[in-house]
């Protein structure tokens, strides 16, 4: 580590007693520090150090000219003193010129201690930032983000927890795309620096989620910082992992009971229920006005409680009242407005949900539908069964890209879909099993006789058979059965089991 004083470790020090550059080179670094009450004081020679004076400079221009040329002439190469933000520009550009540099501070004796921590007392330094770290966890956080909040505020610098992807929640500033870049995500702790930016980060010991680090970052640390900074990041580590795994118990818990109340809600069908209405209403859930549902499932194996959190950070970037919950292996979710939108806005808010499906499938293996636009508590429960139902065409569609929209499709394709589900699929199994002897023949003609609207002749025609031959074999599927196929409400239900079987 170099023992030479960078101006820009200075200006990212906490502690820097409020020290600004004026003028001059910004890429300064000193030899050293000296401090005096007044320019006469300081010693003729100043060995290209930081010259630090605690009282009023002169207030006449001619005068801070002066001053800074006899500092310069000294054999100084900066100059910190209170009120040189009121230095006049023909002062600002002398010290240009002179490549000197010219520095304004609120509190010098605060100056001076930061110079000597980062010139002298390396371990003053880092003792500083975890004594931070020690006070900035003894207030309680509402949750990680909170507590990233304090860790910032106290040490002074940005703060971030990252994965190997990128930033996944950060305070006092934004990591840069390079230093993140450049972090090595293997040692225990890592000190980076890509261009102006620099980080020192440790990874994160939890039992949940791999590949975390903690990083504390900013621009134009020195090594002497980011030394400091890796230590206080290694205290600071166990109180985040703490923080992520209450936060994660928590929101285990929080998903389970929204799942549960919808799961209620749903299962009214529309019908009134005080005790479910006010569930509803303590997780902001509002039943009235108008809901266009959806619903997300992996077409894969997912973590739905991952999902989760994906969609409801994606939702949050759409300008409307929106709730999403866990619900089976997916996420079932729905838009709610005060007033009927307009079809257009329908439209901007389907596109929205269809960017949020394309934006998960780049983490996630899922499919998405949409219900349509109803109104009230069963309009509510109508368009989550119309996305539930969709959803297993969705899963099927890849000329879609696993995304469909109730509106768009058939009675037909909604029907099948409704087939398709593990209970229907096991009973209509059992319902033709009499027919699945031999060949299988019965079955075939049955279920081509249903697909031709109960003809005979078309279907003898697409099987290539006599017309009397489908006659007898239809009529003996109806003995077999023991169903009456003049009802129509059983044709439909035969039709929907040989779909579902073939």
């Amino acid at each position: 580590m170099s023992d030479r004083l960078q101006l820009g470790a200075l200006l990212v020090h906490p502690d820097n007693g409020g020290v600004r550059l004026i003028a001059g080179p910004a890429d300064a670094n000193w030899a050293g520090v000296v401090v005096e009450t007044n320019e006469a004081a300081l010693p003729e020679d100043g060995a290209g150090r930081l010259a630090v004076v605690t009282g009023a400079p002169p207030t006449r221009p001619w005068q801070q000219d002066a001053l800074v040329r006899r500092t310069r002439d000294r054999g100084f190469l900066a100059l910190a003193i209170p009120e040189a933000d009121g230095f006049g520009a023909g002062t600002r550009a002398l010290a240009d010129r002179l490549g000197f540099s010219l520095l304004h501070v609120d509190r010098p004796m605060l100056l001076a201690k930061a110079c000597w921590q980062l010139v002298e007392a390396r371990d003053s330094l880092t003792l500083g930032y975890v004594r931070k770290v020690a006070q900035s966890i003894e207030y309680h956080a509402e949750g990680l983000a909170d507590l990233l909040r304090h860790l910032s505020t106290s040490i002074g610098h940005g703060i971030a927890l990252i994965d190997s992807e990128g930033v996944l929640l950060e305070a006092g500033g934004r990591l840069p795309s390079e230093v993140h870049a450049a972090i090595d995500f293997g040692p225990w702790v890592d000190l980076t620096k890509a261009g102006q930016g620099a980080a020192a980060s440790v990874r994160v010991d939890s039992p949940s989620r791999e590949g975390l680090r903690v990083a504390f970052f900013g621009d134009g640390l020195d090594d002497r910082q980011l030394s400091a900074l890796a230590v206080a990041a290694e205290v600071a580590m166990p109180a985040v992992a703490a923080r992520i795994l209450i936060d994660e118990v928590a929101e285990v818990s929080d998903a389970s009971v929204s799942s549960g109340v919808l799961r209620d809600f749903v299962d009214l069908r529309g019908r009134p229920d005080p005790d479910v209405e006010r569930r509803m209403l303590e997780r902001g859930w509002r039943t009235t006005g108008y809901h266009l549902a959806f619903r997300i499932v992996g077409r894969s194996r997912v973590d739905a409680l991952q999902l989760l959190r994906f969609v409801t950070g994606a939702l949050g970037r759409i300008a409307v009242d929106s709730h999403a919950t866990t619900s089976g292996r997916g996420v079932s979710g729905w838009l709610t407005f005060a007033e009927p939108p307009e079809p257009p806005q329908v439209e901007r808010y389907i596109a929205a949900l269809r960017d949020l499906h394309v934006e998960a499938r780049r983490s996630f293996n899922v499919a998405t539908a949409v219900g349509s636009l109803a109104s009230g508590s069963a309009g509510l429960t109508s368009s989550l069964g119309e996305a539930s139902d969709a959803v297993r065409i969705a899963a099927n569609r890849s000329t879609t890209g696993w995304f469909v929209r109730v509106d768009g499709l058939g009675l037909e394709q909604l029907l099948l879909a409704w087939t398709g589900n593990d209970t229907f699929v096991p009973a209509a199994r059992s319902l033709l099993a009499p027919l699945q002897t031999g060949n299988g023949e019965l079955l075939t003609t049955l279920s081509a006789y249903l697909d031709h609207e109960s003809a005979v002749a078309p279907t003898a025609a697409a099987l290539g058979l006599h017309r009397n031959t489908v006659a007898t074999r239809i009529t003996r599927a109806q003995e077999l059965l023991g169903v009456d196929m003049a009802d129509p409400e059983v044709r439909l239900a035969l039709h929907l089991a040989c779909r579902a079987v073939r």
